[in-house]
């Protein structure tokens, strides 16, 4: 659902449900999460692509430069220890949730001049987050396509899910391994469910304001956080 609605957020939420209702650890959660949110962003893609939302050749520019640290940080995560993802994933999910709160920052398009540089430097660092942390990074690849690329709203919410999809599959590539290991019995349901959720979203978004849609997320993503922090210092 969130994905379907405000295009990003959905593997914040996977991931801690998979680690504390599911079982997983850390490491087994971001790859599981990364099949998850491939999966769903397809799905969401496909809606958004039908209603005209997504920007192809920019959205492809944009996840290219996100490919390789994509690839790079999921060969890395795997040898990371558990205490440390957790820590981190639950940095994350307060930025998330910090972005969702400020939905002032997300509305204002930018003034039509891209920096390369600049727009580089920020597929690279979505594609890192995606690889190392199993998160499409969706929250982040909004905003920035609306105040770096100047993409009004619905185009960058449809758009993100092209980029997400681009970094979920890189980092998958160099995790084929731990994949194959996963249990596809539970995964595979999540994935279903997942993919209605995400086309319950998008019926959502055209019904609910989307600052009020955040303001749920954001309060989902801060007790999630807290939940998370605790138990790694613990």
């Amino acid at each position: 659902m969130a994905l379907g609605a405000l295009g990003g957020g959905g593997s914040v939420l996977a991931v801690p449900a998979l680690i504390y209702l599911l079982g997983f650890t850390p490491t087994a959660a971001t790859t599981a999460s990364l099949i998850i949110v491939t999966a769903t962003s397809l799905t969401a893609l496909y809606a958004h692509a039908r209603a005209g939302h997504v920007r192809w050749k920019a959205g492809a520019a944009f996840a290219a430069a996100g490919i390789l640290p994509a690839a790079a940080a999921g060969a890395a995560a795997v040898h990371m220890p558990q205490a440390v993802l957790t820590v981190a994933f639950a940095a994350v999910a307060v930025l998330a949730a910090i972005k969702m709160l400020r939905p002032a920052d997300t509305a204002r398009p930018g003034s039509g001049d891209v920096r390369p540089g600049r727009a580089a430097g920020s597929g690279a660092g979505l594609g890192t987050l995606t690889g190392l942390l199993g998160v499409g990074g969706g929250f982040l690849a909004v905003p920035t396509l609306v105040t770096v690329l100047g993409f009004e709203m619905e185009a960058a919410v449809g758009t993100s899910l092209l980029v997400i999809t681009a970094n979920s599959l890189a980092s998958l590539a160099t995790r084929s391994g731990a994949a194959a290991s996963l249990d596809w019995a539970v995964i595979g349901p999540f994935i279903g469910t997942a993919i209605l959720g995400a086309w319950d979203g998008k019926r959502m978004a055209a019904k609910v304001s989307g600052p009020r849609l955040q303001r749920i997320f954001a309060a989902v993503l801060l007790a999630v956080a807290a939940f998370m922090l605790a138990d790694a210092v613990m």
